[in-house]
């Protein structure tokens, strides 16, 4: 489904008839600060893509083609011992094979393949590159099962045992992603940082079975038990932070489990039963960062009625009122998927005495969904503002 780029604010759309395409080329490009892509790279991609647009097997081949592309000449370059330009090549290739999963539904054996390959080139870039150590752990969960992680140590403090940030990602992310987009900027101001696969994302659903729920807490209380047994962390001064639905999973988490010392909501979300009600009532002609049918893979269902039941818990009002820790709210003035007065209802109903609403309006950082037009600053307001609450 084609839905052009509408825009109020400008930014860059390399597909102007098609927000899906445009937006996720945005957060393509997002990952050039932290190496995770190349400007080059893709745009060589969309030079491939510009006479196809809205042909998500096109999108897929393209994407694949250049990550098969970037690994193979990394692991050349490793049995030429060049281990920082073959982590270099791991790391880009992993975020591509990403890129290309954006849109392949059904998520078929290839499809998995694809996703398999991502988490085997990102390995391959933690074991070989010399910053930042990463370390790649599993959290207990429910009923003998994981949610997949990795952890990244504190590079800017003298402390031994230093707060740490819960990183997440959103509806259709990965941790990954998030590493990509915010850890170095957290890690470098003394945070450890503790990125996760949460339930119904990135390796969590596709394989192990953990699927999307509205209970997002459980989550939070495990990943809190996980740290509290780690001895190198002050686990008393934990905060959470995610983007997109992550701006759910976060408030509702910090609402629930008061061990979180600070929330970070990267992007409102107030109703998001009543987001999606809306999106299905427009059959889909709407601006959307993935395929509708990523909805009910979420919930793992068979039918948009049933994921509609599941998405009835997935409201704020009533929780938010309940949070009690220092509260960041970031949205963009133009986020062309939650509108802005999500945002603002979502800020007063905050329980919240320490609460901060930051509005981006793309001049000083992005102002769109999630700021991936102009992140870098928005980033840094995150770090800035965790650091104040943390130390």
């Amino acid at each position: 489904m084609v839905v052009k780029a509408v825009r109020n604010k400008e930014w860059f759309t390399y597909f102007p008839t098609d927000y899906r395409w445009s937006f996720n080329t945005v957060a393509a490009i997002a990952g050039c600060c932290s190496g995770a892509s190349e400007m080059g790279e893709v745009e060589q991609i969309c030079r491939n893509l510009i006479s196809s647009v809205g042909d998500d097997r096109k999108w897929f081949k393209e994407w694949v083609r250049m990550a098969d592309r970037l690994q193979k000449k990394a692991e050349l370059e490793k049995r030429n011992k060049h281990n920082l330009t073959a982590a270099s090549l791991y790391k880009r290739s992993s975020n591509y094979y990403q890129m290309a999963d954006r849109f392949k539904f059904p998520k078929d054996k290839k499809a998995l393949e694809i996703y398999k390959e991502s988490i085997k080139c990102f390995k391959n870039f933690a074991k070989l590159t010399d910053s930042p150590k990463l370390e790649v752990v599993n959290i207990p969960f429910e009923k003998n099962k994981k949610l997949p992680a990795y952890f990244v140590p504190a590079s800017g403090s003298k402390k031994t045992k230093s707060p740490v940030v819960v990183l997440y990602n959103g509806f259709d992310g990965t941790k990954e992603m998030s590493f990509h987009w915010a850890a170095d900027a957290f890690t470098r101001r003394g945070m450890n940082c503790l990125i996760v696969d949460s339930p119904g994302v990135g390796e969590s659903i596709r394989f192990r079975n953990i699927f999307l729920r509205y209970d997002y807490e459980v989550a939070g209380t495990a990943t809190l038990d996980y740290l509290e047994k780690r001895s190198d962390v002050n686990s008393k001064k934990v905060a959470i932070v995610a983007p997109s639905l992550g701006g759910y999973y976060a408030s509702r988490t910090a609402s629930m489990e008061k061990r979180f010392k600070a929330c970070v909501a990267w992007g409102a979300i107030w109703d998001y039963y009543a987001t999606w009600k809306r999106r299905i009532d427009a059959a889909f002609k709407s601006q959307l960062p993935v395929p509708g049918h990523h909805l009910t893979w979420s919930f793992n269902v068979k039918t948009l009625d049933e994921a509609l039941k599941k998405l009835e818990g997935f409201r704020l009002d009533g929780i938010v009122q309940k949070m009690r820790c220092p509260y960041l709210l970031v949205h963009g003035v133009d986020d062309q998927q939650i509108p802005l007065k999500d945002a603002k209802a979502l800020f007063r109903a905050c329980g919240s005495k320490d609460k901060t609403l930051k509005i981006f309006d793309g001049r000083e950082g992005g102002s769109q969904h999630c700021h991936l037009d102009y992140l870098s600053p928005v980033v840094d307001y995150m770090g800035d503002w965790l650091k104040e609450k943390l130390f």
